[in-house]
């Protein structure tokens, strides 16, 4: 669920989540266990393997959060 390599940390930031809205942070993890923090949360990689069993298991949702993705420029290129 989490996008990140073993040992890394996510920084979930709600401002840069570009599906953020009522549909989506109501049933995300961060909104549902802390509020939406205004400065975001960084969630190490131990925190990531709890969080994901909890969401696997239903007992939390998972976490809903989509970065936008800058263009490759090389691909811009015509």
């Amino acid at each position: 669920m989490f996008d990140s390599t073993e040992g890394d940390s996510v920084h979930v930031d709600c401002d840069s989540c570009i599906v953020r809205g009522p549909s989506a942070c109501g049933d995300c993890l961060v909104t549902v266990l802390l509020g939406a923090p205004p400065a975001g949360v960084d969630i190490d990689s131990e925190e990531q393997v709890a969080l994901d069993v909890l969401a696997r298991a239903g007992v939390v949702p998972p976490l809903r959060l989509v970065r936008a993705v800058a263009p490759d420029p090389g691909t811009l290129a015509g």
